[in-house]
C-alpha cells in the first residue's frame, strides 16, 4: 500500500492481507492499524465474535424472558382492554342475542370474536348501546391484539430457529461458524417452516377438540377451523359449550394471527428469492466496456475495487444515487483539509468545529 493514500482505493483489505509487510518507514503502529481496519463500511449485521456464539446458540429462552417495556406495556394496555370490553358486554348482556352459556365467559367470548373479525353470528348485538360498543371495541381490539401477538410470534420463531438448524445438522458441530451463517442467510425460509408446523398443528388441534368435546363430524369440525382461521366466520358452525369457547378464547387468537404470520413468511421469501435471483444475474453476466465507464465514479479512466463494488451494488438494487450521495456529504463534512482521505485529525477537527 502507498504511503502517500491520495489516490488508495476504500476497499483494500483484501489486498493488504496479499501483499507483505513493509519495512521501511511507512510501517504503520497497533493504533494505526487498528483505525485503519474501520476504513471499509461496517456490515448492517455486526460479525458475532466466537466467544459470543455460544450464548448466541445456547437454549432458547422462554417467551417471557425476551419481553421488552415496550411489548410488556402493550401486554398491559392488552390485559386492560380485555378488561373493560368484557365488562361493558357483560352489561350489555341482555342485549346480546343468540347462543348463551355463561354470562362472563359469553363477554370474553364475544370480544375475542369481535376483534379477530371472526364474527360467527352466534352472538349478535341486539341494540343501539351493545352496536356502538362493538364498532368501538372493533377497531383498537385488532390493533392491539395484532401488535401484541405477531411480536408474540415473532419471539417463538426466533427462539426456534437455532433449535431447527441444529435438527436439521445433526453432525454438524452444534456451535460452529456455518451454522450462525445458515440461521443468517435462510431465515426467512425457516419463519416459513416454523409457521407452516404452527400452522398444522393448530389446524389438528382445532379439528380435533371439536370432534370431541363439540360433538361435530370431523368434516365439519374441520370446516369450522378454516372458516375461522381465514375469518370468514359462516357462523352455521361454532363454539357453543362452555369449554369450547374457553377454547376458543386463546385458539382464535393464536391461530389467526399464525396465519396472518404464515403468509406474510410466504411473500418475504417470494421477495428474497427474486432479490437473490437479481443478485445472481448481476454476479453471472459479463462485464463490458460501458459497464466500465459507468462504474468510473471519478473519471480516471480505471475503476477501482471501490467504484466496482458500487456499480455493482447499486444493479442488484441494494443503493441507489441518493444513497450514496447522502454518505458522500458525511463524507465531505468530515474531510475537513479537503485531502479526499479522511484522518484522526479530520475527525477530531470535524467533531470540535461542530
Amino acid at each position: 500500500m502507498a504511503c502517500e493514500g491520495g489516490n488508495e482505493p476504500l476497499l483494500t483489505e483484501q489486498h493488504e492481507a496479499q501483499k507483505p509487510k513493509p519495512k521501511d518507514d511507512c510501517m504503520v503502529s497497533s493504533n494505526s492499524k487498528k483505525i485503519r481496519r474501520c476504513r471499509s463500511a461496517p456490515m448492517v449485521e455486526p460479525i458475532i465474535q466466537e466467544s459470543n456464539l455460544n450464548q448466541f446458540l445456547e437454549r432458547p429462552k422462554s417467551i417471557f424472558d425476551q419481553f421488552n417495556p415496550q411489548f410488556k406495556r402493550v401486554g398491559t394496555y392488552l390485559f386492560i382492554y380485555l378488561g373493560i370490553s368484557t365488562v361493558c358486554f357483560y352489561l350489555v348482556r341482555d342485549q346480546i342475542s343468540g347462543q348463551k352459556t355463561n354470562g362472563v365467559l359469553d363477554s370474553i367470548y364475544f370480544c375475542i370474536v369481535t376483534m379477530t373479525t371472526v364474527g360467527y353470528g352466534d352472538l349478535i348485538p341486539d341494540s343501539t348501546a351493545t352496536k356502538l360498543l362493538a364498532c368501538a371495541f372493533v377497531f383498537s381490539g385488532m390493533v392491539l391484539v395484532g401488535f401484541f401477538l405477531s411480536r408474540a410470534a415473532d419471539c417463538l420463531v426466533e427462539n426456534q430457529e437455532v433449535l431447527l438448524i441444529k435438527a436439521m445438522h445433526l453432525r454438524r458441530e452444534a456451535n460452529s461458524m456455518e451454522t450462525l451463517k445458515e440461521v443468517e442467510t435462510n431465515r426467512v425460509r425457516y419463519r416459513c417452516i416454523i409457521f407452516s408446523i404452527l400452522m398444522v398443528i393448530l389446524i389438528a388441534s382445532g379439528t380435533v377438540f371439536l370432534t370431541t368435546v363439540e360433538k361435530m363430524e370431523i368434516v365439519d369440525a374441520f370446516y369450522c377451523v378454516c372458516s375461522t382461521i381465514t375469518t370468514l366466520g359462516y357462523g352455521d358452525k361454532s363454539f357453543s359449550t362452555p369449554a369450547g369457547r374457553i377454547f376458543a378464547i386463546f385458539w382464535i387468537l393464536t391461530s389467526t394471527i399464525c396465519l396472518a404470520q404464515l403468509l406474510f413468511a410466504f411473500a418475504e421469501l417470494y421477495t428474497e428469492n427474486r432479490q437473490r435471483s437479481l443478485v445472481k444475474w448481476v454476479l453471472t453476466r459479463k462485464t463490458t466496456a460501458a459497464d466500465l465507464e459507468a462504474a468510473d465514479l471519478d473519471d480516471d479512466g480505471v475503476v477501482g475495487a471501490a467504484e466496482f463494488c458500487i456499480y455493482k451494488l447499486k444493479e442488484m438494487g441494494k443503493i441507489n444515487q441518493e444513497d450514496i450521495s447522502l454518505i458522500m456529504a458525511q463524507f465531505n463534512s468530515l474531510d475537513v483539509d479537503d485531502s479526499g482521505t479522511l484522518s484522526p485529525s479530520d475527525i477530531y477537527l470535524a467533531q470540535s468545529t461542530r
